[in-house]
């Protein structure tokens, strides 16, 4: 659905008059009034700027431009300082004692006395981390404290002094340094969530390098330069950029009209509306792009995968056939994952032989081969499980969104091959998540995104106490063994022990085949040319900081 907005000057004086200012027209190489603004395109539009709601991608690459947290991850996921200079973990890992920087200030609001911000101190993320938690929030990212300890029926969020943080953790949980890396632990001040109450998700105010000035909803965001930012590469205070203007142009094929007239500076991902005009079948940059716009991939945390569920949804005749250990395991090897990637996705992404560890994290193992193309092999699987050729087996029914109906329909023609008659059903995106929730769908197509960087996070997926709805075990796998490593690995907090662990976990996950692994996918990112700084990680995580505009070079690109 497309959406109008009758905008005119005498509605909206003050929002015309701001973007007359900032953002005179599309013209030139971004370097408006004087200004370097970094401009892209928000296709699936954001619903708030509160970092207590950063659940999809759209939220939290804006909020990541307007608020810090403790600690963060660079572009090789490693955990560096923010506004936590430094950290020690005590108590055989569950307690975390946090050493704050004395020179970070929340943006200047009305919100506070002479509308100056002031100083963050320890008590700050007391509020915020507590905020999380509340119920009368409602934030999507309380699950993140399920690990803390309560003392007097209070989460164990305590200072020492204005500059010192304690968070202590009912057990140990490794990733849990990862885990305040995310958008969620941001730090925010009481007094702007006393100032505008719920209007706080369009007034934002962090500790950012960047700050919110001003927001259309559906139309445009624009963010400044923080001039107080505490942060500085090679002696230089960031960010480099003076302000960030975001669009929300839903139409892909118009988005993408724009990037290549230039009006955008950044295109992200692999879109069926552009991936044949911008990529070769190799997923190289076409040639007519070549010396006019940068491409550079990654890996991607993304395991995009088939689910059964396994105890429970369906009619009955679906659920026996995907309870049957065979049958599963001959779908699993039915479809050759290389050409699938190669025809479907011009190469982008790799085939999905190993487990549910996404390449990118450093437990996933190259060398474990899983599911590997073997049509004589899955013959003789349903053989084994009584229908020689498929005689005898009911259709099986696959659920997916539209997105996903090429993959699908591959997949369907392969496995028909071995006999297996592969029904595809179609339904809205709100739909498959809602019914995969409460396991209602014995066979369904999905992805899994890594909220922080640590295999535990996938491995989650197969532990049977996280059976949905209450947690994301949306297969109702169950296996002792499973079970019993995936507690061991909790509290084990030597890396390369817990990695071994991950690794046994991800075996037994291949060898019972709650899933079907389709391929690891890969974060793909066009720019300008006059871009530089802008990265690539494996989070897929938007980083505008150290951005630069080498306007220079792009004036020598146009003559």
């Amino acid at each position: 659905m497309r959406y109008f907005y009758n905008l005119s000057m005498n509605k909206y004086p003050a929002i015309f008059l701001l973007i007359t200012i900032f953002f005179p027209g599309c013209s030139g190489p971004g370097e408006q009034n004087g200004k370097t603004v970094f401009r892209y395109n928000e296709a699936a539009n954001i619903t708030t700027l509160d970092p207590a709601f950063a659940r999809d991608q759209a939220i939290i690459w804006a909020t990541n431009q307007l608020f810090n947290g403790l600690v963060q991850l660079n572009d090789n996921l490693e955990i560096m300082p923010c506004i936590a200079h430094s950290w020690e973990i005590g108590d055989s890992g569950t307690s975390y004692i946090f050493h704050l920087r004395s020179d970070v200030f929340f943006h200047d609001n009305p919100a506070f006395l002479n509308s100056t911000g002031r100083k963050v101190t320890a008590n700050d993320f007391v509020f915020s981390l507590n905020r999380i938690l509340d119920p009368t929030v409602a934030s999507p990212g309380a699950w993140i404290f399920n690990w803390i300890k309560y003392e007097n029926g209070k989460p164990a969020f305590t200072t020492l002094d204005d500059s010192t943080l304690i968070i202590k953790l009912n057990r140990p949980f490794p990733p849990f340094l990862s885990l305040l890396t995310m958008q969620y632990c941001s730090v925010v001040p009481k007094e702007a969530l006393d100032f505008y109450k719920s209007d706080f998700r369009r007034h934002p105010v962090g500790t950012g390098p960047f700050q919110f000035k001003m927001w259309q909803e559906g139309v445009k965001l624009v963010l400044l330069k923080n001039q107080r930012y505490f942060e500085t590469r090679e002696g230089k205070s960031l960010p480099y950029l003076d302000a960030v203007s975001i669009t929300f142009v839903a139409d892909k094929q118009s988005a993408l009209l724009e990037f290549i007239k230039g009006n955008t500076d950044f295109l992200s991902g692999l879109d069926p509306a552009y991936k044949d005009e911008l990529l070769t079948p190799d997923g190289t940059l076409q040639k007519k792009y070549s010396g006019k716009l940068h491409l550079i991939t990654q890996n991607y945390l993304n395991t995009e995968y088939l689910g059964f569920v396994l105890n429970q949804g369906g009619p009955a005749a679906q659920k026996n056939l995907v309870r049957n250990r065979s049958v599963r395991k001959a779908i699993n090897i039915a479809f050759d994952r290389g050409k699938m990637i190669q025809y479907l996705r011009n190469n982008i992404g790799t085939p999905g032989l190993q487990g549910i560890t996404p390449k990118g994290l450093p437990s996933f193992d190259s060398t474990a081969i899983f599911n590997a193309y073997d049509p004589d092999r899955a013959k003789n699987l349903l053989a084994e499980a009584g229908y020689p050729d498929g005689k005898g087996l009911d259709p099986i029914v696959l659920t997916s969104t539209a997105d996903y109906l090429d993959i699908c329909k591959y997949i369907q023609h392969q496995v028909q091959k071995i006999g297996i008659n592969l029904r595809i059903e179609i339904s809205p995106p709100a739909a498959v998540k809602e019914m995969k929730a409460i396991a209602n769908l014995p066979f369904f197509r999905a992805s899994w995104i890594a909220d922080y960087p640590d295999a535990e996070n996938y491995l989650s997926m197969f532990y049977s106490r996280n059976f949905c709805p209450k947690g994301p075990n949306y297969t109702h796998f169950s296996n002792p063994e499973f079970d019993q490593l995936y507690e061991k690995s909790l509290s084990t907090l030597n890396d390369s022990i817990r990695f071994s662990l991950y690794r046994k976990m991800d075996r037994i996950i291949m060898e019972e085949v709650p899933v079907v692994i389709l391929y690891y996918d890969q974060v793909l990112r066009f720019t300008q040319l006059d871009i530089e700084g802008l990265g690539i990680n494996p989070m897929n995580l938007l980083t505008l900081k150290y951005v630069t505009k080498n306007h220079l070079n792009h004036h020598r690109q146009e003559k």
